[in-house]
């Protein structure tokens, strides 16, 4: 077990966990090189349960013995385990630690989009989706409602960005995903028929029994504020709605994505 504690900001090691901008973690030019936090211990469970690698972890001390027990365990003794006062470990981070643990992992090589897709009958597309609750949540959704697999656009937000992984409660590592560059359309040689979610004048109802009889659907959702473009619509196979009441025209992404996913799942 490698406890490393520490009195200062400038420890070598622990400028993964407040220096380095979400860029930088990500790391584009070098990908193989990138890492992510997750925070909590239900969180890191979570991921080291689906085969992430874990690099280093950051607790409080009353951790080691508590709630990170399990974890320290799991990581072995390469791992190393930075400790240090609450208040040190939080001027660090820039706020005070969720649940008191923090852990760097390492960023999983892409997978084929061809194995994703391979046995998948719904999958998600995000399109343009920036805000990381959104993410977070919409993954959590997918999981949770038998989506398959999760594509998202290139415009959209990482789904390892620390909030995202937070709010899901680690479903982004329970639902395969990969970046989606090719145009939506192009889904078809896969087998898919697109669901395009949006309001208009011929959109389907969200519960029509012809999307229902779909052996393969790919649910399309679209920006927080400008929602999916008139190019994306004119070229899914189906445009839906969800039925409204009270004079409500819409949802917010997550919550809609939420409904999509249970409607339109496989039966």
């Amino acid at each position: 077990m490698d406890i490393i504690k520490i009195n200062t900001l400038n420890h070598p090691g622990v400028e993964v966990f407040g220096a380095l901008t979400e860029a930088q973690l990500r790391n584009r030019l070098e990908p193989d090189k990138g890492i992510f936090i997750a925070e909590s211990p239900k969180v890191i469970r979570v991921a080291l349960n689906a085969g992430y690698e874990p690099m280093a972890l950051m607790c409080e001390e009353k951790h080691i013995s508590g709630d990170a027990s399990d974890i320290i365990d799991r990581i072995g003794d390469n791992v190393p385990v930075y400790t240090g006062s609450r208040e040190i470990l939080g001027s660090l981070t820039g706020y005070t630690l969720t649940r008191g643990v923090l852990c760097a992992m390492r960023r999983p090589d892409p997978k084929p989009l061809t194995q994703i897709l391979e046995d998948a009958s719904r999958i998600v597309v995000i399109d343009g989706v920036v805000d990381t609750t959104n993410i977070g949540a919409i993954f959590r959704s997918a999981a949770a409602l038998g989506m398959d697999a999760v594509l998202l656009t290139p415009e959209s937000c990482d789904p390892l960005n620390r909030r995202a992984v937070r709010v899901s409660m680690g479903s982004v590592f329970l639902v395969p995903w990969a970046w989606y560059v090719d145009p939506i359309d192009s889904l078809g040689k896969y087998g898919f028929r697109t669901v395009a979610m949006a309001l208009t004048d011929k959109s389907l109802s969200l519960d029509d029994p012809v999307l229902k009889s779909e052996p393969r659907l790919a649910i399309i959702m679209g920006t927080e504020g400008d929602g999916l473009s008139d190019e994306t619509i004119c070229i899914a196979d189906y445009t839906v709605r969800i039925p409204m009441a009270n004079g409500v025209d819409s949802l917010n992404v997550a919550a809609a994505a939420a409904v999509a996913f249970w409607e339109l799942r496989a039966q």
